[in-house]
């Protein structure tokens, strides 16, 4: 993994309930999407999620039944 993608695999698991973290998710979020890394349904769920800091967009996409590829990769990858 390169520098710049280990940096925003770091932002995106940025702890729920800080300050700014939807954004900080969502912003990392982008980047995976534009690699191709992440389907344009998940990075909705970040965009929607952005604005709520306490809300986890894992527990969303497991709610939805949607992103099991992304929710796979956050919970079995180390980064």
């Amino acid at each position: 993994m390169d520098e710049e993608t280990r940096h925003h695999w770091n932002l995106i698991r940025t702890a729920t309930g800080i300050d700014w973290s939807g954004r900080t998710r969502y912003a990392a979020a982008m980047y995976f999407h534009q690699k191709g890394e992440m389907s344009a349904e998940v990075l909705e769920i970040y965009r929607i999620c952005s604005r709520l800091d306490a809300e986890d967009p894992l527990s969303v996409l497991r709610r939805w039944n949607i992103g099991k590829e992304w929710i796979d990769r956050m919970t079995g990858e180390d980064g």
